[in-house]
């Protein structure tokens, strides 16, 4: 993937952590722990990443975790929530902040790969991260698959606020939902996105 291909990253986060977000940023898994906060991630794969070290020696639960492609197979195992949910959208120069990593498939799956940003981004198939779908009759290329469409921008410790720009919606209600948060963030509503 090029520089230039990067338009924005994702973070999915429940409608409800937004406020604290804008206050306090997107911070990592590590620093989030401290503070009353709804959370996405499901604690198996947590579990696995809280064993992941990124090379340079940090804890991978130490970086915030951008997607480079929200529609992935994260977002689809919780599309039954759509309504609570939205997608931050993060403005891509955040790869230039001092110690970014890139990971070419989901950083806690196994054989992924990860580099410096903003060079790293070479790592990252293009083709098969916004692939419509992931699915394959081999179940090792299906998990190989899975794992491309969630390759991830990890920034230590904290995204500074100002680098979230707006949000992704998936329908007309979670659109009221967000509005009534009064964030000053513009949504819009991306029924595909959400697997709608």
């Amino acid at each position: 993937m090029e520089r230039d291909e990067l338009t924005e990253l994702h973070y999915i986060t429940p409608i409800d952590n937004v406020p604290s977000i804008l206050a306090r940023g997107l911070l990592s898994h590590r620093r989030v722990a401290k503070l009353g906060h709804q959370s996405v991630a499901m604690q198996e794969l947590q579990d696995k990443r809280a064993k992941v070290t990124v090379p340079g020696g940090r804890p991978l639960h130490e970086y915030v975790n951008l997607y480079i492609c929200a529609r992935n197979p994260m977002l689809d195992k919780r599309k039954g929530s759509h309504l609570d949910l939205c997608v931050l959208r993060i403005v891509p120069s955040v790869i230039d902040l001092p110690g970014v990593v890139i990971s070419d498939s989901n950083a806690g799956s196994d054989y992924v790969r990860f580099a410096a940003a903003p060079s790293g981004l070479k790592i990252v198939d293009r083709e098969a991260t916004f692939a419509e779908y992931w699915t394959d009759q081999d179940p090792i290329e299906k998990y190989r698959k899975a794992a491309r469409k969630c390759a991830e921008v990890l920034v230590p410790d904290k995204v500074p606020a100002p680098y979230v720009t707006g949000a992704f919606v998936s329908c007309s209600q979670s659109l009221a939902s967000f509005e009534a948060i009064q964030s000053g963030l513009p949504a819009v509503v991306d029924a595909h996105l959400f697997f709608r």
